[in-house]
């Protein structure tokens, strides 16, 4: 196996862990190595992610540490503003004229977005018959229940269902899917595995990237992702998305299901950070997107504290758009944050606090301003909406850009 960095990593200047963090880091830690142990010394980089993100009461979504807002690792869209999740019920109440009047959300963190759009439902009379979250994480689901506890419309869930008509949501949801990493070498397209070393400076052995040793066959199954993968140059390296393809078909075999079922039409709202295809496998872009944050800080290094850290990757919109489309949905928008908010309404529901009020406005104000400006995260983070039996308002389709992808 070739070990892909063989120089040290560089010392990481980032705030120091509670003993008590540090300690479960080290049992994660141990937990990785004696897997990859019973595995002939390599598990896939794909299995080292999952390991270290969702691992029960060890994993960074699996434990009790704060992952959001000021004493988290980052912020997302709903925890700046209210209004975020606001603007997503004013749209459902326009897709509720085609779809069931439910709601069901993957990935709801904190319970914040489910707790703004339940809210906005309230205040606005907007008939939401339930409000499905699909928790895997009992830690997460105990603080989503406390939170979500005046509606009674909530309803979890630990898999997803066979069938659904209504609106899905998922905002950074499929970034934080285990990725796979493939590097091209001289002798062709190779996929990562993560393996151990011994340390020099610690008797706990070091994780490592390593080449794995697989069959054409399989090795272009995961390449097939990657656009003019043969132009690229040697010492390539970069993220497939094979579990959030694996995702989309059966988000679409549930809603297309449920259209049977129901005779009502089901769509599928992403927002996250990434790029179309023939963006995110650049020439330049030779290292590929993985990231990690750790205390606001952001780095590469995904061995650095498994357990309290997050790892995430961008998102290929086109491949994900593809697997929805070739499972038969209907690809109905791709467009920016900024533009999918502004088509919902966000500043008309800005408008309704007083700009008098400047205890309240201008702080929602300054949000708002953050969510669209193309600085912030207007242009940074995509929305892609695929459905069935589902046409979206003129409004939201002024902005689309699905020929980009």
């Amino acid at each position: 196996m070739q070990k892909l960095h063989p120089t040290p990593r560089p010392q990481l200047s980032l705030p120091v862990p509670s003993d008590d963090a540090l300690r479960v880091s080290r049992q994660l830690e141990t937990l990785i190595h004696t897997e990859i142990s019973s595995n002939g010394g390599i598990i896939p980089f794909s299995r080292y992610m999952e390991l270290a993100l969702y691992t029960p009461r060890l994993g960074y979504y699996s434990g009790g540490s704060a992952k959001l807002g000021a004493d988290g690792d980052f912020t997302t869209a709903p925890e700046m503003s209210a209004l975020f999740g606001a603007s997503l019920a004013q749209l459902a109440q326009q897709l509720f004229t085609q779809t069931s009047p439910e709601i069901m959300e993957f990935g709801a963190g904190s319970g914040k977005l489910a707790f703004d759009i339940l809210t906005e439902c309230q205040q606005s009379q907007i008939p939401l018959k339930r409000y499905f979250i699909v928790e895997l994480s009992g830690e997460l689901r105990a603080r989503q229940e406390e939170r979500l506890k005046d509606f009674p419309q909530v309803v979890w869930l630990t898999s997803v269902p066979t069938t659904f008509s209504g609106v899905v949501l998922g905002n950074e949801v499929l970034d934080a899917m285990p990725v796979e990493l493939v590097c091209k070498s001289e002798q062709g397209w190779k996929r990562l595995g993560v393996s151990t070393e011994s340390s020099t400076t610690s008797s706990t052995p070091t994780l490592k990237l390593v080449e794995m040793h697989e069959n054409d066959a399989q090795i272009a199954a995961l390449i097939a992702q990657i656009p003019n993968a043969e132009e690229l140059p040697i010492g390539y390296i970069s993220e497939v998305h094979p579990i959030e393809i694996g995702f989309m078909r059966s988000v679409a075999a549930m809603l297309l299901a449920g259209k049977a079922a129901s005779g009502r039409g089901g769509v599928a709202i992403w927002l996250d950070y990434g790029f179309p295809a023939h963006e995110y496998y650049l020439p330049q872009r030779d290292q590929g997107t993985l990231m990690c944050h750790y205390r606001h800080h952001a780095h590469s290094d995904p061995f650095y504290l498994p357990g309290l850290q997050d790892i995430t990757a961008h998102v290929d919109f086109t491949a994900i758009a593809s697997a929805g489309v070739n499972a038969g949905l209907d690809l109905l928008a791709y467009t920016s944050q900024a533009g999918f908010l502004l088509s919902c309404g966000i500043t008309q529901i800005l408008s309704r606090i007083p700009v008098e009020d400047s205890q309240r406005y201008l702080p929602a104000s300054n949000a708002v301003q953050k969510l669209l400006s193309p600085a912030e995260m207007g242009e940074l983070f995509k929305v892609l909406i695929l459905g069935c039996a589902v046409e979206l308002p003129d409004a939201l389709l002024q902005y689309d850009r699905s020929h980009r992808l």
